[in-house]
């Protein structure tokens, strides 16, 4: 049964995008026989072996259905009841999760505004104090986001940083990796260059924004870090009976290089867009194209004329500021059509 336009495309998010025939074809060569149940499966062992070859020897992996899960479970398992995490303003924990962290958590967020959507040791030291005060909640995560919310990317420098300051004043860090794979092909390194290698505690492996049906996994990095996650996942509803079809799809991104292979891809056609544009009369940019996201500047008028005809979101309204995300099964004949429509709106 098929009740959409297979030739619909839009630029309004990688989660639009199907899933990538390569995991179909994994999860269909799992779909046989029977396999043990929550998790001792043979599909989520394997997933721990290639993780601790990817991340060091001494990574768990916890795999659960989405990025809000993975973002919960792992800050929830981080700190006690009277911990806080900061974070900047743009961080999806704090303007996409519905609350999530603080309701089913109990968390506390302190939030820091960034231009750029990423955090530094600075910006960290303006909510990092009160500890002892009774009336304070207590800062006991950093938490960033690799790529950024904003479409930027942190460095290994940047984020060893980062480590390093939250270390010192007795705190753990923990990344939203939603889009890791896109910040590891635009910085052609390997994902341990700047998650297990640059300090960071425990990492939301994602994977549905680059073609997984469906499956993100908490990746703890250093265990004393977060201790409970095995009860703390079944406690969070985030405990899938028929893992091995999790553990399979998250597989998938390590096997033949997909995971990178559509990263890239993804990220390349977001420049293919940008530089398409750029210099036009009546269009800017907000933020450097660093991975799969183009952050855009243009009259309300104009991006409502195009969204007839492409759909994609408005990021700031009263900016003028759009976004536009290109994912896996991104064409050039894609960018070049809603280019096309850009240029004819500017134009008209």
């Amino acid at each position: 049964m098929r009740l959409h336009d297979p030739n619909l495309r839009t630029f309004a998010s990688d989660n639009y995008a199907g899933v990538h025939p390569e995991v179909l074809e994994a999860i269909a060569a799992a779909n046989s026989g029977h396999q043990i149940s929550y998790g001792e499966d043979e599909y989520t062992a394997r997933l721990a072996d290639v993780l601790r070859g990817e991340f060091g020897p001494d990574t768990l992996a916890f795999p659960v259905f989405n990025g809000t899960g993975a973002n919960v479970v792992g800050l929830t398992a981080m700190m006690p009841r009277w911990g806080a995490v900061i974070a900047t303003g743009t961080a999806h924990i704090h303007t996409d999760e519905a609350g999530a962290p603080e309701r089913v958590s109990g968390l506390k967020l302190l939030t820091v505004p960034t231009p750029d959507g990423k955090l530094t040791p600075d910006l960290i030291a303006r909510e990092a104090w009160g500890w002892g005060d009774e009336h304070r909640a207590q800062p006991l995560v950093v938490s960033i986001t690799q790529s950024t919310e904003l479409g930027t990317v942190y460095t290994p420098d940047e984020v060893q940083a980062i480590t390093d300051y939250a270390h010192g004043l007795g705190m753990t860090v923990h990344m939203d990796g939603a889009r890791i794979w896109n910040a590891a092909a635009s910085l052609g390194t390997p994902l341990a260059a700047f998650t297990s290698d640059a300090g960071v505690d425990v990492l939301s492996f994602g994977g549905t924004k680059n073609g997984l049906l469906g499956a993100e996994s908490v990746v703890v990095l250093r265990p004393e870090s977060a201790p409970g996650l095995i009860y703390l996942r079944k406690l969070s509803m985030q405990l899938a009976s028929k893992m091995r079809f999790l553990s399979v799809q998250l597989l998938t991104l390590f096997e033949d290089d997909l995971g990178m292979r559509s990263a890239r891809h993804a990220n390349a056609m977001a420049a293919r867009l940008r530089g398409s544009l750029e210099g036009l009369d009546g269009i800017g940019f907000s933020q450097p194209t660093q991975a799969n996201g183009v952050f855009a500047i243009l009259d309300n008028a104009v991006a409502d004329r195009l969204r007839e005809r492409f759909r994609f979101y408005d990021w700031d309204r009263a900016a003028g500021q759009v976004r536009w995300m290109c994912a896996f099964d991104t064409t050039e004949a894609d960018v070049d059509a809603f280019t096309a429509a850009v240029r004819e709106e500017l134009a008209g």
